[in-house]
């Protein structure tokens, strides 16, 4: 099971950093909504 999900995480390399920077994006979009009617 282990030798699986080593082979996934190495054939999906690139779609994982890819994932990783839309999820903090989403995270730094969130963030900013819910400070951004704290503000005025």
């Amino acid at each position: 099971m282990l030798h699986q999900i080593k082979t996934a995480a190495i054939r999906a390399q690139d779609t994982i950093v890819g994932d990783a920077i839309g999820a903090a994006a989403l995270m730094v979009t969130l963030v900013g909504a819910l400070y951004l009617p704290g503000m005025f």
